[in-house]
């Protein structure tokens, strides 16, 4: 079967009210661009009609696929069993809530065109409560802040991106939401575009509190994944030589001391502190070394590479050079203008 030019994937979890309004949108927005296009729902675990109503689109020879987890995992996990089941060569994910807007698609689908391999959505003028909206902005400046990837909006479901790097992403935790950091990490060009957001008509918000305290402890993985994987030794080493060399000097001080005269060394803190920090920073020194033999385990053993190829250049006959893409479908790919 020919793969169509898009897929959209959407995780849903107790959104069956907004199925049937949600897919009628697509296929307008859809339906005036030039494009074979294809709809990827992923119910994860829903409790309410969900799946009913996801059965009755595809009873009427809707062009869609349903991908019916067995309990609910997650959007991430959703979102990554979206992902490997798009079949597309750009692939668009999108929020089953309707406040994404499905006519941003064809607008975030032609910069893929402009060479773009990720085009993210920015909600500028957000329907949400006031709340939400500044421990919004305050997560995105500490997400741009430790990945390096500056964008205004890491939350916005909406984005586009092309299918061999979303087939690379791994995605685990709350890691939807980083799929911008994962791929400006793997060298990927990115670009944020403003588009539309409405209020919640139907069903209610899944967002709360402990989500962010998942989202901080996920963003410290992913900041240790970007820059210390392949070379867990640097960190775990600077904090042990920094643990070492204070105990060191703390205890040598207090050690001179002693030869000098002083007396009632055994009951200060400061000993007890120079001690311990030694014992920390072998510790430390220690798991840097354990951390370079597991990365060395992990890119060895399974032959995983440690840098992604855009394009080679190959010296042919006649002093020609030719250009030769990644050989991933996304090369055959040219979005109509």
């Amino acid at each position: 079967m020919k793969s169509p030019d898009i897929s959209i994937v959407i995780p849903l979890f107790n959104e069956a009210e907004n199925i049937r309004p949600l897919y009628e949108a697509l296929k307008v927005a859809m339906d005036e661009t030039a494009y074979s296009w294809e709809t990827v729902f992923i119910d994860d675990g829903s409790s309410d009609g969900t799946y009913k109503a996801l059965e009755e689109l595809h009873s009427q020879g809707e062009c869609i696929h349903i991908v019916r987890l067995r309990r609910n995992f997650g959007q991430t996990a959703a979102m990554a069993a979206g992902l490997d089941n798009a079949r597309g060569q750009v692939i668009v994910t999108l929020d089953g809530d309707l406040q994404n807007d499905p006519r941003d698609i064809p607008l975030l689908i032609s910069k893929i065109a402009d060479g773009y391999d990720l085009v993210s959505g920015w909600r500028m003028n957000r329907q949400d409560s006031f709340s939400r909206c500044v421990v919004s902005r305050v997560a995105n400046w500490l997400i741009s802040l430790s990945t390096g990837v500056k964008l205004h909006d890491y939350g916005c479901t909406l984005k586009v991106l092309r299918r061999d790097l979303a087939k690379e992403l791994k995605l685990y935790g709350e890691m939807h939401r980083f799929i911008p950091a994962l791929a400006g990490n793997i060298g990927a060009n990115i670009l944020e575009v403003p588009v539309r957001h409405h209020a919640r008509k139907y069903g209610k918000s899944k967002y709360g509190f402990s989500r962010t305290i998942r989202v901080i402890l996920d963003l410290m993985t992913v900041k240790f994944l970007s820059g210390y994987l392949t070379r867990p030794g640097h960190i775990f080493g600077s904090l042990g030589i920094v643990a070492l060399a204070s105990g060191t000097m703390i205890t040598t001080w207090l050690g001179l001391q002693r030869l000098v005269g002083a007396t009632g060394l055994a009951d200060r803190p400061l000993l007890f502190l120079g001690i311990l920090l030694i014992i920390v920073g072998i510790q430390f020194i220690t798991m840097g070394l354990l951390g370079e033999m597991l990365s060395r385990v992990y890119h060895e053993g399974q032959d995983k590479p440690v840098y992604m190829i855009r394009e080679i250049l190959t010296f042919r006959e006649r002093d020609a050079f030719t250009r030769t893409e990644d050989s991933t479908p996304h090369a055959a790919f040219n979005p109509l203008p």
